[in-house]
């Protein structure tokens, strides 16, 4: 008698519910959302070969944005340059040139992904005597 009253209580439904319950879960895990980062700040009077926070990257895509650039000469344009924190020296990966951010929009570089580990970028390496300032910096990871 008490496995006829479970079966009332477990109706086709229960067993509907219960896979589905069951599915949703396991796509919970499989298809968690990647954990994607950012952070914002300002360069003010940045040398060459100045770094920014270095950063822990699961891997993924990496997006700088700068904002109302000027620097101390007529330039009107930063290079940027993505580089990996490693033992030994650090690769670059490619360099992007900021201009449209010295005409009041926005200057943005992509990088794609280059795996996990810890990265940076630097400004305007390898010239001499140019700083930079740019209010606001988006960094997107």
């Amino acid at each position: 008698m008490r496995s006829i009253r479970m079966t009332a209580v477990r109706g086709p439904g229960w067993r509907i519910s219960t896979v589905a319950l069951g599915a949703v879960a396991v796509l919970g895990i499989v298809a968690a959302p990647s954990q994607a980062s950012s952070w914002t700040s300002k360069l003010v009077g940045a040398a060459p070969s100045f770094e920014s926070r270095h950063y822990a990257d699961d891997g993924g895509p990496t997006n700088v944005k700068f904002s109302n650039c000027k620097d101390d000469y007529t330039n009107s344009k930063v290079n940027i340059v993505l580089r990996k924190d490693t033992v030994g020296p650090d690769p670059y990966y490619s360099t992007h040139t900021y201009t449209a951010c010295f005409a009041g929009g926005t200057s943005s570089g992509n990088w794609d992904d280059h795996g996990s580990g810890t990265y940076y970028w630097a400004v305007n390496d390898g010239l001499v005597n140019v700083h930079v300032w740019a209010d606001p910096v988006v960094t997107n990871y």
